[in-house]
């Protein structure tokens, strides 16, 4: 019997039809692919990856150099050594140029460099290929087009444990504490300039270098009392090629970049997080016993990574709420030393905040949506603590400081929605002594279809892996991929997601059904 082409589609459509109507989550299949151990020597340390569809391969840059992997099973492919230009923070790729940034090694208060590589060929790209940018480069991307790199500076002060420290020393004995210069030139001569270099990519020079002095302030909390200048650590462009949203984590704010002028716009102070309030708790004792209490203390957001999600025509700013000392930690003290009690008594807070009843910390123990202007549209409250908890790895020994540390964030679309991937960087030692060192990493995720009613999805959990620092994800060969690279286990993972074509493509074959339909009842019509 020969089948009627309408009888076909439909049955077709239909078939489709009952897919959707039965397909689970698309991330209920979440598989993991591989995991590759990177060597230690020279001083390799995983940090930041990221994925060339044109090689297939995944760029992982730690410290000494980039190690180039197979994408689909992990096989290394070579170790590409930055040691002669200096120490590797961060790569991005973009159309087989690979843009590594190197602070220097000498004194990392002089100019970095951003090296340009060819994907292909694995060699410094053709052309000019070394690009000088701002103090301590530490991370960098392309705009959607590739037209343009930008270049976060974070112009840290150099300072090496029980030796050279270029921070500013402690003026007077006032609480909270404030630290400054003797003067504006010791000032200059010590702590470099926070900055954004825009690179041109068509002429590879620097078009402009964004700073941050004298532009206009909002929002509130923003520290200014650190001895330090804004210290840009992490930087996201919108989809036009606009605008880029720059962390500074250490300020507790967002800078906003008008990037076509080359400059700053704005310094949006991010505010404080109470968590007094319900659905906010956190465990202030690093006693062995992992509880959650809501306790008469706020948290600085001070978000290390940062990434953006646009739709229906709104941009909306996704920030891993870290928190961060400075490097001397001379801006720490523990919550007694103001006053505090137990349980609050071994907290460390911000002594630059902080005073006696009123007690700062730093990090929001989340992960928060924005609006452009600063304001929250999100906040994961306590869900990262408490789901880690959940799951027995919860690290106890970091609940004084700064719970499980959301560190870098990535957002995909997968199956018709929005996801954001959010690594955890402090989880807790697996206790089984058959798991590889005994390390457990892992990595958030939240459905943000809807930012304002965003949800908490699962919970990725990786033996082996420890203190995830950079998320990636991409397509390839029909599937989905999430990489994310370990610092302290010096390991990169990959994780397979789900399929493309996406289940939204079950949508458009219900559209043709639809139209199919119609068709047969004006046939029939006739």
């Amino acid at each position: 019997m020969t089948r009627h082409p309408l009888s076909l589609a439909v049955g077709l459509a239909l078939a489709g039809l009952t897919t959707v109507a039965t397909a689970a989550s698309p991330l209920d299949g979440v598989d993991k692919a591989w995991t590759y151990k990177h060597a230690a020597s020279g001083s390799f340390f995983s940090e930041i990856v990221s994925f060339d569809s044109l090689s297939k391969t995944l760029w992982v840059s730690g410290v000494t150099g980039v190690d180039v992997l197979d994408a689909k099973t992990g096989a290394f492919k070579q170790r590409i050594d930055i040691t002669p230009y200096g120490a590797s923070n961060s790569v991005s790729i973009h159309n087989g140029i690979a843009a590594v940034a190197v602070e220097n090694t000498n004194n990392r208060a002089l100019p970095g460099k951003v090296l340009l590589f060819d994907t292909i060929t694995r060699a410094l790209a053709d052309g000019k290929n070394i690009i000088e940018v701002g103090s301590l480069p530490d991370m960098l991307a392309f705009s959607a087009d590739g037209s343009r790199l930008l270049v976060a500076n974070e112009g840290t002060p150099n300072w090496v444990n029980g030796g050279i420290n270029d921070y500013g020393t402690r003026i007077g004995n006032t609480v909270p504490r404030v630290y400054g210069y003797a003067s504006p030139e010791v000032q200059a001569a010590k702590d470099p300039v926070g900055s954004v270099s825009i690179i041109d990519m068509a002429t590879r020079t620097v078009s402009a270098t964004a700073t941050l002095a004298g532009v206009a302030t909002s929002g509130t909390h923003i520290r200014t009392s650190t001895g330090m200048d804004f210290e840009p650590e992490y930087l996201a462009i919108n989809k036009a090629g606009t605008r880029a949203y720059v962390s500074l984590q250490e300020a507790n704010a967002m800078g906003v970049l008008d990037i076509e002028a080359g400059s700053f716009v704005s310094v949006i102070g991010l505010g404080a997080k109470n968590f007094k309030d319900s659905g906010n708790r956190i465990d202030p004792l690093n006693n062995g016993i992992s509880k959650l209490e809501l306790v008469d203390v706020k948290g600085l957001y001070m978000p290390d990574g940062v990434a953006l999600y646009e739709t229906q025509g709104k941009t909306y700013v996704l920030m891993a709420n870290e928190g961060d000392f400075r490097e001397d930690d001379a801006d720490r003290s523990a919550a007694g030393g103001l006053g505090a009690l137990t349980p609050l008594n071994n907290l460390r807070v911000l002594n630059t905040e902080s005073s006696a009843g009123t007690l700062f910390a730093t990090g929001g123990r989340s992960f928060s949506i924005r609006d452009t202007d600063g304001s929250i549209v999100y906040d994961s409250g306590e869900i990262l603590d408490r789901e880690a908890m959940a799951m027995g790895i919860y690290n106890d020994s970091r609940s004084r400081d700064k719970g499980v540390e959301p560190e870098g964030i990535e957002v995909m679309q997968i199956g018709g929605r929005s996801f954001a991937f959010v690594g955890l960087e402090r989880t807790a030692y697996n206790n089984d002594a058959d798991k590889p060192a005994n390390y457990v990493a892992a990595i958030a995720i939240f459905d943000i279809t809807d930012p304002a009613n965003s949800s908490f999805v699962r919970m990725l959990k990786t033996d082996g892996d420890m203190a995830p620092e950079g998320l990636k994800g991409y397509a390839m060969d029909g599937f989905n991929y999430l990489a994310y690279s370990s610092e302290v286990s010096n390991t990169t993972t990959v994780y397979q997601l789900a399929p493309v074509p996406e289940p939204a493509t079950y949508a458009l074959m219900l559209a043709g059904l639809a139209g199919v339909l119609a068709l047969s009842r004006r046939r029939a019509g006739r």
